[in-house]
């Protein structure tokens, strides 16, 4: 059977390759394992967030929106019954894995402290100030994922009862947080890959 039939023979084929190559000698990972293994889990999670992310905004709002105004077409209520609730849910434990992954990188490497600081305390570095601005960014980003986006939506859904109201300002808020992020990304992306890459911002 061709593992790739299937979403699940497809993950776990790209585990097992990523694993194989994890258990290169240490080495050729240059000498701290454990912190490879923490950054691969790290971007991976990102890419699952920030790739929802990103899909919410270019692809499901704008075709809900034109589903919505399409009078005579199938509407949106599939996308926000069966698509819309399975991507919100990677799309905020995405947020909690890339979150708790990147602070425990910080921890091990020691610069936890410094990039929170924007190292800003003695001794600081250019890399703990670059780190330090794309780990608040997604510190706040991960903040409106529980405490803004996935509220508002459960209203918005119907996970939780609302008045048309509540709903409709629900929508906004949720709305003004997923674009908020999405901004917010941009710089995001680009102090956590300038941070390995020479501190260029």
């Amino acid at each position: 059977m061709n593992p790739l039939s299937t979403i699940k023979g497809t993950l776990i084929s790209g585990l097992l390759i990523a694993i194989a190559i994890a258990l290169l000698p240490i080495e050729v990972m240059g000498g701290r394992p454990e912190l490879s293994i923490i950054v691969w889990v790290h971007v991976l999670a990102g890419i699952t967030w920030i790739g929802i992310l990103y899909y919410f905004n270019f692809v499901q709002v704008p075709a809900l929106a034109e589903a919505a105004s399409d009078e005579g077409g199938p509407g949106g209520a599939g996308i926000t019954k069966y698509v819309a609730p399975k991507a919100l849910l990677w799309f905020r434990w995405g947020a909690v894995v890339t979150w708790l992954s990147g602070a425990a990188y910080l921890l091990r490497n020691g610069d936890f402290i410094g990039a929170f600081t924007l190292g800003a305390m003695e001794g600081g570095t250019a890399y703990q100030t670059t780190i330090g601005i794309g780990a608040w960014l997604g510190t706040i980003m991960f903040f409106n994922v529980w405490v803004l986006i996935w509220p508002n939506q459960k209203k918005v859904l119907g996970i939780v009862e609302a008045s048309a109201e509540e709903i409709a300002k629900a929508r906004k808020v949720a709305g003004l947080a997923s674009r908020t992020n999405t901004m917010l990304s941009l710089p995001l992306i680009m102090s956590m890959i300038g941070a390995h890459h020479g501190y260029l911002m």
